[in-house]
């Protein structure tokens, strides 16, 4: 039934060609993974040691930076995919995924992680926009400095991750059903589980 579902989007949607070929069907980074197997092994542990190793930063919190960087950088699927995950390790909390992207400032999260959202930011536009005074408000909230190493690490990753998607012109697909399938797979599951090729079908295995 997902897998009719994608095939649905897919003939719906306006075909935008990726510039290389890559596997039909198989949206976002799944794509250009499939074709370069010796890179995607080190990317996608990259991510998961990133967003869900052990560490004082929740998953959820550090999927929101991945989310709010790749929102930033107007990389659709990495949007929606990571933001799909933070919402679903936070119970399904889609619409405060929302506010984070369009104003975090505004949205009802802690001091602390506005204020790495806030570093998060600055590394997006440039790794030299970080102030001293950004990080002194981070640790001011009670961030650690292990906590600011990993947003800027985070961010800085994320920064590849989209422009590897978007510089290939991978697709994207523009039902929302699909990304919270991807959330779930990867709540559940991690980013280095068999079947990452099969995002949504996998899922409902």
């Amino acid at each position: 039934m997902l897998q009719a579902q994608i095939a649905a989007a897919k003939s719906k949607e306006k075909v935008i060609m990726a510039h290389i070929d890559l596997a039909d069907g198989v949206p976002g980074i799944r794509g250009p993974m499939l074709l370069s197997p010796e890179t995607t092994k080190p990317l996608r542990e990259l991510v998961e040691v990133l967003l869900r190793s052990p560490n004082t930063l929740t998953p959820a919190e550090r999927e929101v930076i991945a989310t709010y960087v790749s929102s930033e950088n107007d990389c659709y699927y990495c949007q929606h995919s990571h933001g799909a995950a933070a919402a679903e390790h936070l119970g399904g909390d889609y619409k405060l995924i929302d506010q984070i992207k369009q104003n975090f400032q505004a949205a009802p999260i802690s001091d602390k992680m506005k204020a790495l959202l806030a570093i998060a930011g600055k590394v997006q536009k440039g790794g030299k926009h970080v102030t001293t005074e950004d990080v002194g408000r981070a640790k001011n909230q009670g961030a650690s400095d292990k906590e600011i190493h990993d947003t800027v690490l985070i961010a800085a990753a994320f920064c590849m991750y989209n422009r590897y998607v978007d510089g290939l012109a991978t697709w994207a697909p523009q039902d929302p059903e699909i990304y919270r399938e991807i959330g779930k797979r990867v709540v559940n599951l991690g980013y280095t589980a068999s079947g990452w090729e099969r995002p949504v079908s996998a899922v409902s295995r």
